[in-house]
């Protein structure tokens, strides 16, 4: 006769959800992309209320460069692809940098 009691353990496995790393979209200064593209772009692209483009637009031009957003890495990449060709069918060399936040 047998004497297993058939006892079953129950292993509890935590999951920690962590909010995704968030990365900055920066825009830096050029001689040849135009304030009105810049101000466009990040209202289009980003969502910025036209005064809001116009002072990230302004510090841009007075420091070289700005973060335009802080987003989760695929989203800032994207966004950052995205005013890359929009930049590049008007002629303009904007560069835009994502870097860890």
């Amino acid at each position: 006769m047998s004497t297993d009691t058939g006892t079953a353990v129950k292993t509890r496995v935590e999951h920690e959800l962590k909010e995704p790393s968030l990365f900055k979209v920066i825009y830096v200064n050029d001689d040849a992309t135009t304030m009105e593209f810049v101000v466009e772009s990040l209202m289009s692209v980003f969502g910025h209320t036209q005064e809001h483009s116009e002072n990230i637009t302004m510090e841009i031009h007075n420091d070289d460069s700005a973060v335009v957003a802080v987003l989760p890495f695929e989203l800032a990449e994207q966004k950052g692809l995205e005013v890359t060709t929009m930049a590049r069918n008007q002629g303009y060399p904007l560069q835009v940098r994502i870097e860890a936040d």
